[in-house]
């Protein structure tokens, strides 16, 4: 199993962000203030970060992947993607297709859209496929992620997002619908449209050419730290279209093929 030699530090760190996200006060780049600091090192960054939240009563219900896009990668110099937790308390309940999402807990937000995947059952190992996450999965879903970074001005590299839960923020999810599970993802179309003005588009093939690709990635990268997605688990695969910045008094608009449409209003 995968383990970093700089534990002292990484709690030291994982301490520093979680303080930043609480107080909403970024940081300067970890990069810049510990450029030896690995890949490795950030995951336990961002799994120490994880153990704080957790102590206070917090709950992981899945994953989000993050960089699955080559011209994202090649900018920071990676050729794989990142992943970190989905916290249920930044999970944001819809009603009627709409979710009301307050700017207040956010640093600095963009938003993009996603396809989600919910496994029925547990699913494990280093050698997993895109078809053995279509078997374990139950249904799946419209997506929004809301992406944030505690770190100041957006100025990451690898380090800095892999130890900030993969710049991480919240969730929104529309209905879970099985037949979902056995369209042809790559094709699926998306749009976002922001206060009423188309703002992106793009199709299932943008995440690693299949969202389950994207997924079985996830689950082979886990199992290099000795864990696992399991039943109920919620997986959001990577972002179909561009991120756009959101603020206070913003309303997104996400479409998918065959799927209702979801909206979030930022308050």
């Amino acid at each position: 199993m995968t383990t970093t030699k700089n534990a002292e530090l990484c709690q030291r760190l994982a301490a520093s962000i979680d303080a930043a996200w609480q107080s909403r006060a970024p940081l300067a780049p970890l990069s810049e203030t510990y450029p030896d600091l690995t890949p490795v090192d950030a995951y336990a960054i961002q799994n120490g970060w994880s153990a704080l939240r957790l102590v206070r009563g917090d709950k992981i219900i899945g994953r989000k992947i993050g960089l699955t896009n080559p011209a994202i990668q090649a900018q920071l110099g990676v050729n794989e993607p990142d992943y970190g937790a989905l916290w249920d308390s930044s999970f944001y309940p819809t009603l009627e297709g709409r979710a009301e999402v307050p700017a207040s807990d956010f640093l600095q937000p963009r938003v993009e859209g996603e396809i989600a995947f919910r496994f029925g059952r547990s699913l494990q190992g280093g050698n997993v496929t895109a078809e053995d996450v279509l078997a374990a999965t139950e249904a799946c879903a419209l997506a929004v992620e809301i992406v944030d970074s505690r770190i100041a001005d957006w100025k990451i590299k690898l380090v800095d997002t892999i130890a900030d839960n993969a710049s991480y923020g919240g969730f929104v999810v529309g209905p879970w619908d099985q037949g979902l599970v056995r369209a042809d993802m790559p094709a699926l179309a998306m749009q976002a449209r922001q206060n009423g003005a188309l703002a992106a588009e793009g199709l299932g093939a943008a995440v690693l050419g299949h969202p389950a690709t994207s997924a079985a990635w996830l689950v082979n990268k886990l199992s290099e730290f000795g864990v696992g997605l399991e039943a109920g688990d919620i997986v959001i695969s990577g972002a179909i279209t561009r991120m756009l910045t959101a603020a206070a008094g913003d309303t997104f608009t996400f479409s998918l093929t065959g799927q209702p449409d979801l909206t979030l209003a930022f308050t």
